[in-house]
């Protein structure tokens, strides 16, 4: 491990962070010194297809790397932007493979779940697809997932690629520019991130447990009235 590496894993440590958030800084920052801004790109293409891993550390990583030279800034803004729209085509792939069809028989074999939900969904992405699919890319969790829904809708293939680059571009640029200006300090930026990771994943739980509410309640009225 190179003193970079080390430097680097330093500056998650510091943030209180856990041990696996560690060895993913150290793992990140050596594909980028092994490839280059390359490995950015690889990182967060993988990012894309496994959410848990957090684009908050490692799009500061390639910022901090590029702020001491191995690449320039916008070598890690293109390839990180690369990274995404590779990871999310991915995504799209699978949603098309799955498409609508299966989706619907999957729901009809599911309890508290109907075909007919299948069809609202689609319905409503193919009216709010394009804004779903821009900011959703700023979004913890839903930036990765996305991509699954518009692949169902089979959202042309141009404008999917075009509003994911442009929304990850967006979210891409914040923090690889924290890590390029705030050097050692940039975990700051990550407690502002981790706020609105909760904020997203408490609208989540809310709106399972609603779901959930009114289908045990309109179940058991229909059985009530049977």
């Amino acid at each position: 491990m190179t003193d970079t590496t080390l430097t680097h894993a330093s500056a998650v440590s510091s943030s209180g962070d856990t041990s696996w958030l560690t060895s993913l800084a150290d793992w990140t920052v050596s594909l980028m010194e092994i490839i280059g801004p390359v490995g950015a790109g690889v990182a967060i293409a993988l990012e894309n297809l496994f959410p848990p891993l957090p684009s908050e550390v490692v799009l500061p990583m390639a910022g901090l790397t590029a702020s001491r030279g191995s690449f320039t800034l916008f070598e890690a803004l293109l390839w990180t932007t690369l990274g995404s729209i590779v990871g999310a085509f991915a995504l799209y792939g699978l949603g098309r493979w799955l498409g609508a069809a299966r989706l619907r028989a999957f729901a009809a074999n599911m309890p508290l779940l109907h075909p007919e939900d299948v069809d609202r969904t689609v319905a409503w992405f193919e009216r709010h697809g394009g804004k779903a699919v821009f900011f959703g890319r700023m979004v913890p969790i839903f930036r990765s997932l996305i991509s699954i829904p518009a692949g169902v809708a089979k959202m042309p293939l141009w404008r999917f690629g075009l509003l994911t680059g442009a929304g990850s571009l967006i979210w891409n640029t914040i923090f690889v520019l924290a890590g390029y200006l705030l050097g050692e300090n940039w975990h700051v930026i990550e407690q502002y991130a981790d706020i609105l990771q909760y904020v997203v994943i408490a609208a989540v739980g809310l709106g399972i447990a609603w779901f959930l509410y009114t289908r045990i309640r309109s179940l058991l009225e229909a059985r009530r009235g049977a």
